[in-house]
């Protein structure tokens, strides 16, 4: 079943015409057709059957039909403080990140990130990052996006209160994720392409996290904090 995220309300027995992106999608990329159905939600908890009732070039109206109370939230909420790195390597953590359970995505910069921009750019940036979760969301039938937190310097956020284990990458840690009781919440930090600067690993430590590693193998940036939150959620969250 096609899922099209709508920023609006929704209810049943309304009639609407998708915005011009998802017309466009659903008009000509998927060519369907009047009397076909869509799931729609807008990110507040379950999802809405409709059924397309007029398809145009780049219009298309839907009406809703049912809603469905669903909940497909982990029950660990895991906050992911990622350092940014470069074009698709971030597209691709924040992807596969929402569709494990992530419930709060914090870009970082940190000493070693390769990616410069100005202010304008990165707003930019981070619409862009929004359009992808909401995607990841989409496919993955997820019915409430995860929350995508201003650009923020790595030692300024480090300073910030935070609730659930503090988990910082590192490899060398003295640590491993399955020796650490079991928490509710977790927050875990991951470096750029060229990890955390020493003195950003110190500090974390300093400030409560626990330096953790993945086994013996250096994952890259865009593979590291995947491979944590799949394990955070076979072991605490919901991933069997």
């Amino acid at each position: 079943m096609t899922r099209i995220h709508l920023a609006v309300p929704l209810t049943v027995d309304a009639r609407l015409e998708l915005p011009e992106a998802a017309a466009r999608h659903v008009a000509q990329v998927l060519r369907m057709r009047p009397g076909e159905l869509l799931t729609l939600f807008n990110g507040c908890g379950g999802e809405y059957g409709a059924v397309i009732e007029s398809v145009e070039r780049r219009s298309v109206t839907v009406r809703v039909e049912d809603f469905h109370e669903v909940e497909r939230e982990s029950a660990l909420a895991v906050t992911l403080a990622q350092c940014v790195s470069r074009g698709e390597r971030m597209d691709y953590t924040l992807q596969k990140a929402v569709e494990l359970g992530v419930s709060t995505v914090v870009p970082l910069l940190s000493a070693r990130g390769v990616v410069r921009l100005d202010g304008e750019r990165w707003e930019k940036k981070l619409e862009h990052w929004r359009g992808v979760m909401v995607a990841a969301c989409e496919q993955s039938g997820r019915t409430r996006i995860p929350l995508l937190s201003p650009l923020q310097k790595l030692e300024a956020w480090l300073g910030q209160p935070g609730e659930g284990a503090r988990l910082v990458l590192a490899p060398g840690g003295a640590h491993h994720l399955r020796e650490l009781p079991a928490a509710r919440a977790a927050i875990l930090l991951v470096g750029p392409e060229g990890g955390l600067a020493d003195e950003e690993a110190a500090l974390a430590v300093r400030r409560g996290y626990t330096a953790i590693n993945l086994g013996p193998r250096v994952l890259r940036t865009e593979t590291a904090g995947v491979a944590a939150l799949a394990a955070l959620q076979a072991l605490w969250g919901d991933l069997a």
